[in-house]
């Protein structure tokens, strides 16, 4: 069963007890890190047949679409998948800033001996 997750080509997402899995959202050009964020099932399905990134929100306890009120949708390019199927990365082209606070991306701080610094 490992070899065919990890070498197969069938897509079986392993969502955690919650039924969640991690995404890592990363500009498409670049590369940059712009956010982190859940998906469930629904979620997941959503982007695959919109295009556009949907999440799950643990504090909401809701389903979102990124940019849905803000217009900074994040059009998915690509979505890949480690190799235990537990994680993921989408390749993202943002239609804005990724952040909520408007910072381009969420990682815009770095943690430094004293606290958390911006990144230039």
């Amino acid at each position: 069963m490992s070899d065919n997750i990890e070498n197969g080509s069938e897509f079986t997402p392993k969502f955690d007890d919650n039924g969640l899995i991690g995404a890592i959202v990363q500009d498409h050009a670049s590369g940059e890190v712009l956010m982190f964020a859940f998906m469930n099932a629904e979620a997941l399905a959503q982007t695959r047949s919109s295009g556009l990134a949907h999440f799950w929100s643990r504090s909401r306890k809701a389903q979102w679409q990124k940019g849905e009120s803000s217009g900074n949708v994040l059009r998915v390019e690509a979505i890949l998948v480690d190799c235990d199927q537990d994680a993921l990365v989408l390749k993202v082209r943002p239609a804005g800033p990724a952040c909520h606070t408007g910072e381009r991306s969420c990682f815009y701080r770095e943690l430094g001996p004293d606290g958390l610094w911006p990144i230039d």
